[in-house]
């Protein structure tokens, strides 16, 4: 008589269900049980009836069809690994495509600029500018501009000036004023005097209250200043419609539109812009 064994390890007659607990038996060789299959084998796996270390299982290799490959820099044609991000030599970036910066001059100089067409339009060169223009030439500081004299100066006769400095010279009459034309951008106003070879451009010889080099007239082009020499009787600057002045000049001091110069025992000097007529006199 046959018998069977249940999975439950009963031993049964019937070979559909146990016998015993009425288990379904299955298919199976008589009067043995069902082996139970191996569970299959794995890299690292511990011998049978231990767990399994998975954190103990060595990385698959990668195929060899993956293998790195070099690369060329299209800069500086050196050989760089297939993974850089830039090329070691020159600093090319592999990534976006940009070229590597020049670099610094030493001690802080700006880079010089490089000579590249004008529709370049990488930002690490630039384009070489043209040359400028020389700068025109400057006039000398006492020549005159081209078209004639610009300035000039009159020298009048001030009685009440005159009146003022309480001298024992009679005043000479007032009339009409000499215009002398200024030449230069800085000029000297006193008196003649060949033996010490002093020749004003301004001469008041007349005034004999007025110093050999009483003072001196300088500009710009557009202001003018005066400034005493230290004569023996000073120079006063004053305006139009005011007060004669009483206190003497000192240092430089520029003339208003209507400044008057006052100097001597009678001279009184006002510079003004040449008419039409005494520019092209000049």
């Amino acid at each position: 008589m046959s018998t069977y064994t249940c999975p439950d390890g009963h031993t049964s007659a019937a070979s559909d269900y146990c016998d015993v607990c009425g288990a379904p038996i299955g298919p199976a060789a008589p009067g043995a049980a069902a082996p139970s299959a191996a569970p299959p084998s794995l890299p690292g796996a511990a011998a049978a009836g231990s767990s399994l270390d998975l954190d103990s299982a060595a990385p698959a290799a990668p195929p060899a069809s993956v293998a790195a490959t070099d690369q060329q820099c299209p800069n500086c044609a050196s050989t760089q690994p297939a993974a850089a991000l830039f090329c070691e030599s020159c600093g090319y970036d592999f990534v976006t495509g940009q070229m590597p910066r020049p670099l610094a001059p030493p001690d802080g100089a700006p880079p010089a600029p490089q000579a590249v067409d004008a529709g370049s339009s990488d930002p690490a060169v630039t384009v070489q500018p043209p040359p400028s223009d020389p700068a025109p030439a400057q006039l000398p500081p006492t020549a005159q501009p081209p078209d004639g004299i610009e300035w000039v100066v009159e020298v009048w006769v001030d009685p009440d000036w005159h009146a003022a400095q309480d001298v024992d010279d009679p005043c000479p009459s007032a009339g009409m004023p000499v215009v002398v034309p200024l030449r230069q951008r800085s000029v000297l106003i006193g008196r003649t005097s060949t033996s010490r070879n002093i020749h004003p451009e301004v001469d008041v010889t007349g005034d004999t209250g007025v110093s050999r080099r009483h003072a001196q007239l300088t500009t710009d082009g557009l202001r003018w200043w005066i400034e005493d020499l230290g004569s023996a009787n000073g120079t006063y600057v004053g305006g139009a419609g005011q007060p004669l002045p009483t206190d003497p000049v000192s240092g430089r001091v520029e003339l208003t539109d209507d400044g008057r110069i006052y100097l001597g025992a009678w001279s009184r000097l006002v510079v003004r812009k040449a008419s039409p007529a005494e520019r092209t006199a000049g």
